[in-house]
This record gives structure tokens, C-alpha cells and sequence, in this order.
């Protein structure tokens, strides 16, 4: 974990949202010089912080929201800092939240050192991240798609399996062997005894491991071929 330790006259830490933004402003001695809500506008923002930009470092926390306010401190020659918002709240968790408290917690964090940072990925980079993040998100959900697939048609294949199992045996199928009132009659007209019954189950469940054993390798082969089509490693998988 990297935590921005640089000392500046200002402190700006900003509780951003897609429309608004709460921005709280401490001067070196941990005086708050500003705390305003404003709008996610970029001359609204440039505008608050205008009289402090002699000397200031901005930090908002690393939501979806963050890259215009990134893009705009590059502009302006502003240093910016994106919180790491998993450990951020490890570190400033409490009962009273708001946009408000927020706001000056992260002022705080910031001015004190401890704010852990994300990386802020360049402006360039950022569509092709954005891409292959949505390719990667695409992909696992064709393998789910596929893998929903075959997990319905195991289910199917193993309720078929059981109500043929339970038309030609339903005693053996549902362990009613031990009841005599449940014993199948063999040809002869006589009670079967126990262990038959248990040799049918056992044929019974052997048969649908083996249908089912074949399904996954069916499955795996199907899911290496669509790897290889994609590029990546079949061995991987």
C-alpha cells in the first residue's frame, strides 16, 4: 500500500458523484478554508479552488466518476491523488456518513499522509483499459452462459435417466427394497431379495457417472476450442 506523504499549503479532498460534488478545502494547520457543495462541473470546481491553487494537491476517491476530475488537474498542472477506495474505507469507517463528513475525512487523510493511493491511469491508456476490461467481462459470461447450458442439460439428462430408472424399477430406485411391502416380485412370483435391489441401484448410479463424466469432457473439450479460437491458452483451462 502506497500512501501520498508530499507536504503542500492546501488540502482539497473531494466526495465526488456523477452530479455533484462536496469539496472541503484545509490550509497546513488543518483549518478548514472551504467546504461547499457544487456541481460536477469543471469551471464550477476550477472556480472554488482558484484563490488556494498556488500550493494545492486535490484527492477524490477512486469511483467511476473520477477520470474528468483527473483529466482536469492534468490540465490545470494540479497534482492529484486517487484514493484507493477499499483501503480508504478501512481506514475512515464511521457511523456518521454524508458527503459533508466525507469530504473533510478525506481533506484529512490527505493532509495527514495516510491517504492510500490508486493508480491513475494515463488519459491515452484509458480506452483501451475500458475495452479489454468490457472484452474480459464479455468472455466470462459466455463461459458462464455455456457452462448454465450444460449444467441444465446434466439436470435434464439425470431427471430422464431417473424416471426411466423408476419406470422399469421404481423399488431398487427409491431404497424401498428393505419393506416387503416394496419388494418387487421376480418372474416366479417371489419376493427378490435386498442385495439385488442394491446391485440395481449401484448400476443405476454408476451409469449416470459415467453419462455425466462424458458431459464434462464433451464441456471442457467445447471450452478449449473456444480458447484457442480466442487466442489464449487451452492448457490453462
Amino acid at each position: 500500500m502506497r500512501f501520498y506523504t508530499k507536504e503542500h499549503l492546501f488540502y482539497c479532498g473531494v466526495y465526488l458523484h456523477a452530479r455533484s460534488m462536496y469539496v472541503c478545502v484545509l490550509d497546513q494547520h488543518g483549518k478548514i478554508i472551504l467546504h461547499r457543495n457544487l456541481h460536477s462541473n469543471p469551471d464550477a470546481f476550477v472556480d472554488a479552488i482558484h484563490a488556494y491553487r498556488e500550493d494545492i494537491v486535490v484527492c477524490a476517491e477512486c469511483m467511476f466518476a473520477w477520470h474528468w476530475l483527473a483529466g482536469l488537474c492534468h490540465r490545470e498542472s494540479i497534482p492529484f491523488v486517487l484514493g484507493h477506495a477499499l483501503y480508504m474505507k478501512a481506514i475512515h469507517g464511521g457511523k456518521a456518513k454524508n458527503d459533508r463528513i466525507d469530504s473533510r475525512k478525506i481533506a484529512g487523510l490527505l493532509r495527514g499522509g495516510m491517504i492510500p493511493q490508486a493508480y491513475v491511469y494515463p488519459r491515452e491508456m484509458r480506452a483501451t483499459r475500458d475495452l479489454l476490461c468490457r472484452r474480459h467481462y464479455l468472455m466470462r459470461r459466455a463461459d458462464l452462459g455455456l457452462i448454465d447450458h450444460y449444467d441444465h442439460l446434466l439436470k435434464r439428462l439425470e431427471l430422464h435417466i431417473l424416471k426411466s430408472a423408476g419406470y422399469h424399477d421404481p423399488n431398487a430406485l427409491h431404497l424401498r427394497g428393505c419393506s416387503p411391502l416394496y419388494q418387487r416380485p421376480s418372474p416366479d412370483g417371489t419376493q427378490t431379495s435386498q442385495a439385488a435391489n442394491k446391485d440395481d441401484i449401484s448400476m443405476i448410479k454408476n451409469t449416470t457417472l459415467i453419462v455425466t463424466w462424458a458431459i464434462i469432457d464433451t464441456y471442457i473439450l467445447r471450452v478449449r476450442r473456444t480458447a484457442t479460437a480466442r487466442g489464449m491458452n487451452p492448457m490453462t483451462i
